[in-house]
């Protein structure tokens, strides 16, 4: 149905390296990451775990929203966030564990239905589905007056 599209160019050898993210729409435009922005102090780029938490927390709130709206309930605001842990295994790295955090105003809702469909919009939506390797995806949700 739908297919996007980013890129990457990279210049240099491992931790020396410098990268440039692009997406077709313009929204990250020739973005820097290297080592510095992903295993250091650097504020000033990007990386790929800071990227993939923005997507899955964007997938997610969609999916909550969307999930609200099947069942007749108006969503007022979703707040979301995604926490990536990257961990040393082995001789490289992984992901092991990805922490959504949802607080969303909802009027009319009570907590059991709220929690109910936010667990369904977490295990419905198409980032959680294809983040299925990740040992741990957690979710928080707190429903705000």
């Amino acid at each position: 149905m739908s297919e996007k599209l980013a890129s990457v160019h990279w210049e240099g050898a491992g931790k020396a390296g410098t990268g440039r993210i692009s997406t077709e729409t313009g929204a990250l435009k020739e973005y820097p990451y290297g080592f510095a922005s992903r295993f250091g102090d650097d504020r000033k780029g990007t990386n790929p775990e800071e990227i993939l938490g923005a997507a899955h927390a964007a997938c997610f709130t969609m999916a909550f929203s969307f999930a609200c709206d099947a069942q007749g309930i108006a969503t007022r605001s979703v707040d979301t966030t995604a926490a990536v842990r990257l961990v040393k295994q082995g001789s490289g790295f992984a992901i092991d564990r990805i922490a959504l955090t949802l607080k969303a105003s909802v009027p009319g809702i009570d907590d059991a239905t709220f929690q109910k469909i936010a667990t369904g919009a977490k295990e419905s939506c198409p980032l959680s589905k294809a983040l299925a390797a990740v040992p741990e995806i957690t979710l928080v949700a707190t429903l705000v007056a």
